[in-house]
């Protein structure tokens, strides 16, 4: 019997590279061959660099059977992602997870909060909230960025905005020609433009920042059934045998990455050992 596609690695040739950060590329990939099945945002993939072993990658890009990713380089599979160059193959396998679920917030106001690289992820979902403008309410797109130098998905900004998404971006360190907001992302509730009643948020960044935006968001009145967050942990299999993303009764790459405020915060309340 064929083994079902999401556990066999295929092969995919590097089609576009383009630097984001110092440390960050955005890789897009095409099948050599056969292709996976179509992966939704926010779902993940877990993609290998040969010879030296896979990591777990959410998409940020999705453009039919071809897939980019955005890469930073901070271990030794991520530093070869990083380095792959137009030409060079990677193997993909996926789609793996439980993704963002876009359509089921039809005539709903939409606030996307992002801190760092967590923007790659959610970046599927502006393009699918943008291209469908008649079916969503207001869209608000918050980012917080290190420095703005580390700012990614940079180039889209100006697009999301003539598009007529509601955008505010704020860095924790600025350098001399920053001169937008300066502090954590929490602060540009203030000016976002929703209905607690009738909206639903996106988020995802690093844990710190979820915790508070969430947190934030159901005190603003946001039902935390409608608070989506993105939780990471060390994925190995991707396949829910390995047991290494595990968090209380979960498996996030089975049961997540994306689950409900309602679901994830008394689990991120228990600290781990």
């Amino acid at each position: 019997m064929a083994a079902r596609p999401y556990l066999v690695p295929l092969p995919y040739r590097v089609v576009g590279r383009t630097e984001e950060t110092p440390d960050t590329a955005e890789i897009v990939l095409e099948p050599v061959a056969s292709a996976l099945p179509s992966f939704g945002p926010g779902q993940f993939a877990m993609v290998y660099a040969f010879g030296v072993g896979d990591i777990p990658l959410s998409l940020s890009g999705i453009d039919g059977h071809r897939l980019t990713h955005t890469v930073r380089a901070v271990g030794a599979v991520s530093r070869a992602l990083y380095n792959l160059r137009p030409g060079g193959t990677a193997g993909v396998r996926g789609p793996l997870g439980i993704g963002w679920d876009l359509l089921a917030e039809a005539g709903r106001d939409l606030l996307v909060v992002a801190g760092g690289l967590g923007l790659a992820p959610l970046r599927p979902l502006v393009r699918d909230a943008l291209a469908a403008p008649q079916r969503f309410g207001r869209l608000n797109i918050l980012i917080g960025a290190r420095t703005p130098g580390d700012l990614v998905c940079a180039r889209d900004i100006d697009d999301w905005r003539k598009a007529g998404a509601r955008i505010q971006v704020t860095v924790d360190r600025p350098d001399d020609t920053w001169q937008g907001d300066v502090g954590v992302v929490t602060a540009l509730l203030d000016r976002a433009d929703f209905d607690p009643g009738n909206a639903t948020a996106f988020v995802c960044g690093p844990e710190v920042m979820i915790r508070a935006t969430a947190r934030e968001l159901a005190h603003r009145g946001l039902d935390t059934d409608r608070i989506r967050i993105s939780l990471e942990r060390t994925m190995h299999c991707g396949t829910g045998h390995c047991g290494h993303c595990q968090l209380g009764p979960l498996l996030l790459c089975l049961d997540g990455p994306v689950v409900t405020w309602t679901r994830g915060e008394p689990l991120l309340a228990v600290r781990e050992l």
